[in-house]
């Protein structure tokens, strides 16, 4: 957790208006998260902070590459990371700061500083594909091609799949007789 301390902002000794602030994201920042789905990227992020009386205005905009394994072939990949998302943090007197929505986060007006690891791993983690392939499967540099032509190898020949069961075909003519 001590390479994340740089995602800290101190915000009570900002003045109001808009501030700017970038961080670049490598594969040290991935690893402060277990069981993290990316374990390597190069990604900048852009952060514009906008200070208000009662709360704080945040737009994140991140660009870059995280690296995959390809769900087909196992190979490493670049998938491009290109987002922007926006948060409101809001101060709050109240002891009751458990009400913190999706669009809303609430801090006690005692906290002088706010942590983006936590947000920016959220949305970096939210930017990956559900399926994980290379662009074009067997025709890239990134695609692994032993484990192809082993998958192939492995796999049913489709002439078999259409060979239907005799006693199938049985069936079908008591079926079409009535």
């Amino acid at each position: 957790m001590k390479s994340l301390q740089h995602y800290r902002i101190p915000f009570t000794g900002l003045k109001l208006g808009k501030h700017q602030f970038d961080f670049d994201i490598d594969e040290s920042f991935f690893k402060e998260f277990e069981y993290s789905l990316v374990q390597n990227g190069k990604l900048r992020v852009s952060l514009e902070l906008d200070k208000q009386e009662t709360m704080l205005l945040l737009n994140f905009r991140i660009n870059g590459e995280i690296f995959q394994s390809c769900d087909w072939c196992l190979a490493d990949y670049p998938t491009k990371v290109e987002l922007e998302e926006h948060e409101i943090v809001k101060f709050s007197n109240d002891e009751l700061l458990e009400d913190n929505t999706e669009e809303i986060i609430l801090l006690n007006r005692n906290e002088h500083e706010l942590d983006v690891s936590g947000l920016i791993y959220e949305y970096i983690m939210l930017a990956v594909p559900l399926f994980k392939r290379c662009e074009d499967e067997g025709n890239t540099q990134w695609c692994d091609q032993e484990m192809i032509e082993k998958l192939k190898s492995l796999s049913a020949p489709a002439e078999e799949e259409n060979v239907a069961d005799p006693r199938w075909e049985a069936l079908k003519n008591i079926k079409n007789k009535n």
